[in-house]
């Protein structure tokens, strides 16, 4: 995307139309500085394109009842896809964003870059053809993939944790595009998360918002004045670099030495169970008849669920840690509202709970600054369905 694209009064125009559902050409005059014929022309324009169509009829305030417009949902469809390292999915959108297919998968060891583009065609087409939908009717691809990502050239870098090989400076929009034949965009996958959300939450008129993904890593998103705030890179995963405990251990062999994503992460929390349970301070492995070094993640929530006192601790630390990470970031950008996400936040009620409520005591000017929080509107279906809007806010008219 050009960074410089300044959007006509037509795009202005049809974005807000999206963004209020339905809307009167009074309504719109009273936010647009533009004539009433000019007004006029550019809503008949899009009606004869098929953009936009008439919804019905507002109420009267002393003459004719005013002509609503809303979206034309069926002016094309847009697939959002989500890229990440344990589950992704891909969704068909409209125009008025409502969901008209989607489908999650399991990322295992056998979903190299090539078969997942392969994979991801045949739900496409299979989309397609269960909705009979022609092929230039589709818009475009929006993809929202773990970091860190070129966005300009379509790339996914060398991002850490999957479980397949060959992700590694993947040119997916290149691959997507000659495997479709779609046009397709790349953003940060928090990025189209937060797009997603600020989209359900759109009556609401947050323009300040902060979104915060604890899963393999910490992904994070931010945005002010209702716009992405992008930096100098696409390294969405840096939060998880802030130090929050100096002299501490690191993760792995990369990475700062006290850094969150040691204490915050479902690999952090895996260490500590296997070496907990290696030195006979745990019967996770005896009690689920696994070896010390085979205990998964789905063994541990197994544990949390069945209210396991050392899992629980184990996840409550980690959620403390978690709420200290946020109040940093609370400090800093002072946000509206946070979204939170991601396999530890969705792990149990207690993680989410445990990191608010240190999350908010940390939080300076607290209880006369308090922001809200939440597990979102769209959950699981974030990313995709902000990927979806990026193509539509990516529209030239």
């Amino acid at each position: 995307m050009a960074t410089n694209y300044i959007p006509s009064s037509k795009k202005l125009i049809y974005s807000r139309v999206a963004e209020l559902n339905q809307v009167s050409k009074a309504e719109l005059l009273e936010e647009f500085s533009l004539t009433s014929s000019t007004m006029t022309r550019l809503l008949d324009e899009m009606m004869a394109e098929g953009l936009l169509k008439v919804s019905g009829y507002g109420e009267s305030k002393g003459g004719r009842k005013p002509i609503l417009y809303e979206v034309n949902q069926g002016y094309g469809y847009i697939f959002g896809l989500d890229i990440s390292r344990v589950v992704s999915s891909l969704g068909l959108f409209d125009m008025q964003m409502n969901a008209r297919s989607i489908v999650h998968w399991r990322m295992d060891e056998g979903m190299t870059p090539e078969q997942f583009v392969t994979h991801a065609a045949n739900y496409m087409k299979s989309f397609q053809n269960d909705l009979q939908i022609r092929p230039e009717q589709i818009i475009g691809i929006g993809i929202g993939a773990v970091g860190p990502i070129d966005r300009e050239q379509g790339v996914i870098v060398n991002p850490l944790h999957f479980a397949a090989p060959g992700w590694t400076n993947v040119p997916i929009c290149q691959m997507l595009q000659e495997k479709t034949g779609f046009r397709t965009m790349l953003e940060n996958g928090a990025n189209t998360a937060l797009l997603g959300e600020q989209w359900a939450h759109r009556y609401a008129g947050m323009q300040h918002m902060l979104y915060v993904h604890a899963g393999a890593g910490i992904r994070s998103a931010m945005m002010s004045g209702g716009q992405l705030v992008h930096g100098t890179n696409d390294m969405e995963g840096a939060v998880g670099q802030m130090i929050i405990q100096a002299g501490g251990d690191r993760l792995g062999e990369y990475g700062n030495y006290g850094a969150l994503e040691t204490y915050v992460s479902v690999e952090s929390i895996l260490r500590k169970a296997v070496m907990q349970a290696k030195l006979g301070r745990s019967d996770l492995a005896e009690r689920y008849n696994v070896p010390p070094d085979a205990i998964s993640y789905d063994v541990l929530l197994k544990a949390l669920a069945g209210e396991d006192p050392f899992v629980k601790e184990l996840f409550t630390e980690s959620a403390a840690y978690f709420g200290i990470g946020l109040a940093n970031l609370i400090n800093i950008f002072h946000p509206e509202k946070i979204i939170l996400g991601g396999a530890l936040v969705n792990s149990h009620e207690l993680f989410y709970q445990t990191a608010v409520e240190v999350a908010r005591k940390n939080t300076y000017y607290y209880p006369q600054y308090e922001p809200s929080f939440t597990k979102g509107e769209l959950r699981e279906d974030a990313v995709a369905t902000g990927a979806a809007i990026m193509v539509r806010q990516a529209l030239e008219l």
